[in-house]
């Protein structure tokens, strides 16, 4: 079995990581970019294509669905064909349809291209969780955390400034062509600088059926969730239909995975403790992380008047607690290796943050705002990722694809469930918002003579506003509306936030290993762990370590005059 690593000293091993690593940071980064430019201009987008608070909801749900649904066939098919292949198709799927939504010329439109993006977007999430898992272990990567903490800082820093500067001097629909001169050099480094270990061949077979009832299930729980109490009563014949298909759906995706010779998610992964709780904590941690990050923006907008541009600058504390929780802890990880206490004050964090958030009012001091956001940003960054690395660190080779991919997948849905919850009752907030403060909107209308009649029509179509244009008498009174409304949705995140927590108090403290998949896959095949998986790789030495003490002892037997130890193959695999 060949690696494409080197294996000399240390320092080269880690040149040739660093080498593997580079296309693989660019095409995340174009990945990050093409999602966070656009993430401040949203409110101007929907409001210019004439959508309401649903459709705004929708552009951000279509999105979260396909990945969340596409994160498993992806994984899937890491462990079955060429990775790297399947992550330079995912950037090209990405990147184009992220470039086809600046041509949208109404919601529906936006909203379908944002669904295909969110294929290549679950493409993304799952390969570069595999092919890290392929080349640095464990324990090692948090040693590399900076590099990834530096990517993080530049796109989701540097992306919703950019986007709300380009929305401001040239228009929103520029935001989608930005990344792709990036996408285009992401690729060809990938080609050149990007070579995995190669696997034995395998048989491909995709679970279609699996799939098609996986997307059935999801689908009608988010749509139901998205128009009941809107389109049609919470208890009615569509919510009989739509839940009761949704359920139905998903007993026929369990029958036919545990029947199916290639399962599209491996139910007896469930049978590791470690996999089910961060599973359980991924999706309430995808749910707190992805609703709030969502409707933050809207709150700077809407609620506080603040330009795309602006909205940009007063998110950055969320976005500077996630970057240095994350790369902290990497290394602290690294270093010392341990992993559950961080996760646990993680948990805490997420909770506290929450929380926090949803006692919010349009006109509380912005100092506050911005400690509430980096308490949930931390909180996010000690949690996120370090689910995929333990769950890797307990996982069969054969399954590392599936097994990652299964908690980001989860991870995903929660965030899609997150947002469609969140939306749904923030819709219905601002509505009754509207219906309690009609007495003020009126008055503040009449009070603006000709010009209020304009802005009555306005607000009447039912399409978002935009606050940051409206005159000061009704500015205030929609701010408060907005306000309110998201605050309470906020609210619904602080319950799974604590299911989160209580998930993580009880994932087994399991030491990380410091062997790659590869390295463990290659002493499973030679026989080695001959006890178990996890017993077994615990007796193994690195091949980092290796070559180490091989440099070593070859040294001294050029000393001594004797032949190079390293000339004998036991030596290579044997532990000392």
């Amino acid at each position: 079995m060949s690696t494409s690593l080197p294996t000399g000293s240390t320092e080269v091993r880690q040149r040739g990581v660093l080498a593997a690593l580079s296309g693989l940071l660019l095409g995340m980064f174009v990945s990050m970019l093409a999602s966070t430019v656009v993430s401040t201009s949203l409110p101007v987008i929907v409001h210019d294509l004439g959508g309401d608070q649903s459709a705004y909801t929708w552009v951000v749900t279509a999105t979260l669905l396909t990945t969340a649904i596409s994160t498993p066939i992806w994984g899937k098919l890491a462990d079955l064909v060429n990775r790297k292949l399947l992550i330079q198709l995912a950037i090209a799927i990405f990147v184009l349809a992220t470039a086809a939504a600046g041509f949208s010329q109404n919601p529906g439109m936006l909203i379908g291209f944002r669904a295909v993006q969110g294929i290549g977007a679950g493409g993304l999430a799952a390969l570069s969780q595999v092919i890290l898992a392929d080349i640095i272990s464990p324990r090692e990567r948090g040693r590399y955390m900076g590099l990834f903490g530096a990517v993080m800082a530049v796109a989701t820093v540097g992306g919703p400034l950019l986007g709300g500067v380009i929305t401001d001097a040239w228009g929103w629909r520029w935001n989608f062509f930005v990344a792709l001169p990036l996408a285009v050099v992401a690729l060809v480094i990938l080609q050149r600088t990007l070579h995995l270990p190669r696997h034995a061949a395998a048989k491909t077979r995709i679970d279609y059926l699996g799939i098609v009832l996986l997307s059935a299930a999801v689908s009608l729980l988010l749509i139901w969730v998205s128009l009941a109490g809107h389109d049609f009563d919470w208890w009615s014949l569509p919510t009989v239909l739509m839940v009761g298909g949704a359920i139905l759906a998903a007993v026929l995706f369990i029958v036919v995975e545990l029947r199916s010779a290639e399962p599209l998610v491996p139910l007896t992964l469930f049978r590791n403790r470690t996999f089910t709780l961060a599973v359980v904590a991924s999706i309430a941690t995808g749910m707190a992380m992805f609703g709030t990050a969502v409707f933050l923006s809207q709150y700077m907008q809407s609620a506080r008047g603040a330009t795309p541009t602006e909205a940009g600058l007063m998110t950055i504390p969320m976005i500077g607690g996630l970057l240095v929780a994350s790369v902290v802890v990497g290394a602290l990880i690294s270093r010392f290796g341990h992993w559950k206490p961080y996760l646990i004050v993680g948990g805490v964090l997420l909770t506290i943050g929450s929380f926090l958030l949803s006692t919010i009012h349009y006109d509380t001091n912005f100092v506050l705002v911005s400690l509430y956001m980096f308490l949930l940003g931390s909180g996010v960054g000690m949690t996120m990722q370090n689910l995929v690395l333990i769950v890797q660190n307990t996982s069969k080779p054969s399954e590392i694809g599936v097994a990652s991919s299964g908690v980001t997948f989860f991870r995903s849905l929660g965030g899609t469930i997150g947002v469609s919850v969140m939306g749904a009752a923030l819709a219905t907030s601002i509505a009754n918002g509207f219906t309690d403060r009609k007495d003020d909107i009126v008055a503040a209308i009449m009070s603006l003579g000709q010009q209020g009649a304009a802005l009555g029509q306005q607000l009447q179509s039912g399409a978002l506003p935009a606050v940051a244009t409206l005159p000061e008498p009704v500015r205030s009174v929609i701010e408060d509306i907005y306000a309110t409304g998201i605050a309470h949705s906020f609210l619904i995140a602080v319950p799974v936030a604590i299911v989160s927590l209580l998930a993580i108090l009880f994932l087994p403290n399991v030491s990380l290993t410091r062997m790659t998949t590869s390295e463990r896959r290659e002493a499973i095949e030679a026989d080695l762990a001959t006890v178990s998986v996890s017993e077994g790789m615990a007796t193994l030495t690195p091949a980092a370590e290796v070559t180490e003490t091989l440099d070593d002892e070859d040294a001294a037997a050029r000393d001594n005059g004797t032949n190079d130890p390293a000339a004998d193959p036991t030596k290579d695999s044997i532990p000392r």
